[in-house]
This record gives structure tokens, sequence and C-alpha cells, in this order.
């Protein structure tokens, strides 16, 4: 299998930490998406969007990081990423996709780049705009944890809902999102961090680490 991602990329990072988890090693290549790699005609001819992470697995090309998580999962099977239970796969991917459907997409790097080049927006506008979003869905992950965390985002078993909340408040430091109104996410944060399988799939323990 081959994992063309970015090492600062949240949704490339989060398949390098459901591959570290479940220990399977892949080969890295990596796309600048700073020089603009993504849009070369050989990465659109894999993934049209110009995204990543992409996945190679034999003849399946497969795009989206919960969908490669979930089909990784699957390959994969120990350990689960997913509760046993209807009800906690539902809670878990609800979660998952509070960060991946509702936030991430708001403040990726093209959106970035469109809201400076066709809205006009300056740096501070559009922090302001990253901390609104990355506010709202942590502030629902918080609230999630009180009902439903323990040693992790759900329970005490480490799962997609942690894969997705680790580079997500990563990114919430990055851009300086103020985060003294989640402290349940970040002791759960810590916990996620200091397991051996997060350390290796941290952007800085990337070959393409800048």
């Amino acid at each position: 299998m081959t994992l063309l991602g970015y090492w600062r990329s949240t949704a490339a990072w989060r398949v390098r930490l459901a591959l570290a988890l479940k220990g399977v090693t892949v080969d890295q290549q990596p796309v600048n998406l700073i020089d603009g790699a993504q849009r070369s005609a050989d990465h659109l001819a894999r993934n049209p969007q110009g995204l990543v992470p992409v996945l190679i697995d034999g003849d399946a090309v497969l795009t989206q990081s919960l969908a490669i998580i979930e089909y990784l999962d699957e390959q994969y099977p120990s350990p689960p990423l997913l509760p046993a239970d209807a009800v906690g796969r539902a809670l878990v991917r609800a979660a998952a996709l509070t960060v991946a459907a509702d936030v991430h997409p708001l403040g990726n790097l093209r959106v970035q780049q469109w809201l400076r080049r066709e809205m006009g927006q300056d740096d501070a506008a559009v922090t302001r705009w990253l901390h609104q979003w990355m506010g709202d869905g942590l502030a629902a992950l918080e609230a999630f944890a009180a009902r439903h965390g323990g040693r992790f985002l759900y329970g005490d078993t480490p799962g997609l809902a942690d894969i997705v909340l680790l580079p997500q408040l990563y990114n919430a430091r990055r851009f300086g999102l103020p985060l003294g109104n989640v402290p349940r996410l970040i002791a759960i944060d810590a916990e996620v961090a200091a397991q051996p399988w997060a350390m290796a799939a941290h952007p800085d323990s990337q070959p393409d680490a800048r």
C-alpha cells in the first residue's frame, strides 16, 4: 500500500493514525500542498478533487480520509476503530463527522487561500473565520466527551473519534484558538498523544516535515 499525503494535512494525519494504531506499514509518497503538487496531472488522475490523502492498495485508489479509515478497519479489524454495538458506532461516527464534515472543510488550505485571494481577507479575518468554526466544533465535542468520554473520546478505548480529534486540536493550537473551555478534550488529547502509535504518526515524524 502507498499513502499519498502531506505532513501537516490533518486528513492525511488521520489515516496515518489509523495505520499506526493497527500496526500497518505503508509506503509514503509526499504531495507538497504548498508547492501545488496536488494540482499536478498525475495527482488529479488519482483524485480529481486535488486533495490528500490518497491510499493506493493494489488496483484500488481510495480518497476521503474517513472512507479510507473504514476501509482499513475492515481490512485490518484488530484493534477495531469502532464499537461493537450499533449505537456506539453511530455515536463515534457522529463525533468524527463533527470535525471531518463540519469543521475541517471550512478551514483547510484551499479555503484559506480562497478567502485571501477571492474575498480579499487579511490574516486577522482568516484567523477569525477559523476560530469561529473550530470553536463551535470543539465545544460540541466537549459536550460529547462529557456524555460518552473516559480516557478517550468514547469510553476507555482509542478509536475513530480520537483519530479525528488529535489533528484538529493541533490545528486549533497552531492558529491560536483559546482552549480553556474544552478541558475534557485537552485531557483526552494528552492521553492520545502519549501513545507510541500516535507519536509515530505525528507531523514532525514524517519524512516531508519542514
